[in-house]
């Protein structure tokens, strides 16, 4: 009987971890909370582990707490942050050869909730919006185990998850996967041939550019505005790094690009698409938000 709680216990692991990332947009800060969330598990008196009917939904409450305390202090840290803090990009496993099989973000699920638009939406919400929308919206949990995450009454929870909503409602555009894939595909021409003008074709003339080097590596601090500016951007990144080479690769569920340089991948574009033409693009290229990305060796 022990056994079997043992191995229910350890089989959230999953949940939790996918949970985690939607909330915070970090894998390295998802695994840490998990691993705190089972931290105080395995400190809970044998007693008081056999009195909680549900372990799951007790270690999922224990790490939308932890998740919701990660969430106030970022705000600060972020503050601090060099130039744009974007998500860390994930890759698709099935695509892409990289470590040893262990790596958390094998235990990913990707889809809409994770795309690098939804997550960025996810970021200009107050830490309880985010919770509130992400477990009920995301994963489903009734807003009465919501409120023991928040500290809320359940009505007040649906308050905050129908604010969130309306924050995600404005700001998603539609489109499609092939959308995306055409987009990604036309911008790797583009941009291996240095085509402007292709370049500015293919971009909405008030597309946005925003990249992370989280002041390791050099990027643009601010984000680029326009169509031209954006082209002429790339182009000159191109012209500073002869043999870069593009992928294109799935990026947290979506067509994306990614750019290798002797064999190691230095950024993660994800892109927008609406009416055709690509009205933002999101470029990784810190190092530290890039380990799921390196390949063995």
């Amino acid at each position: 009987m022990a056994g079997t709680r043992t191995d229910e216990i350890t089989g959230e692991r999953r949940k939790l971890l996918n949970v985690a990332y939607r909330l915070l947009g970090s894998l390295a800060e998802a695994e840490d909370a998990v691993q705190e969330a089972y931290a105080r598990w395995y400190a809970l008196p044998r007693g008081r582990q056999e009195e909680i009917v549900s372990p799951g939904a007790w270690l999922t409450t224990v790490t939308g707490r932890i998740c919701l305390d990660v969430l106030g202090s970022a705000r600060a840290r972020r503050e601090r942050y060099v130039g744009a803090w974007l998500p860390e990009p994930l890759p698709d496993r099935a695509e892409w050869a990289y470590g040893d099989g262990t790596d958390p973000a094998d235990q990913l699920v990707l889809d809409e909730s994770v795309t690098m638009a939804f997550l960025v939406v996810l970021e200009s919400m107050t830490p309880a919006e985010r919770v509130a929308f992400v477990l009920h919206d995301v994963f489903r949990y009734p807003f009465a185990e919501i409120a023991d995450v928040l500290g809320r009454t359940p009505a007040a929870c649906k308050q905050l998850a129908a604010s969130a909503r309306r924050r995600v409602g404005v700001a998603r555009a539609p489109m499609t996967a092939s959308e995306r894939a055409d987009a990604a595909r036309q911008v790797k021409e583009a941009w291996e041939t240095k085509d402007i003008a292709a370049l500015v074709d293919l971009l909405d003339p008030a597309a946005v550019m925003t990249a992370d080097g989280g002041g390791i590596v050099g990027t643009a601090l601010r984000p680029i505005e326009g169509a031209a500016r954006i082209a002429q951007y790339m182009v000159a990144i191109a012209d500073k790094a002869p043999g870069l080479e593009l992928l294109v690769r799935s990026v947290n569920g979506m067509p994306g690009l990614v750019a290798q340089h002797a064999g190691a991948v230095i950024a993660v574009a994800s892109f927008e698409v609406a009416d055709g033409r690509v009205t933002r693009i999101w470029v990784v290229r810190n190092p530290e938000k890039l380990r799921p990305w390196a390949r063995d060796g």
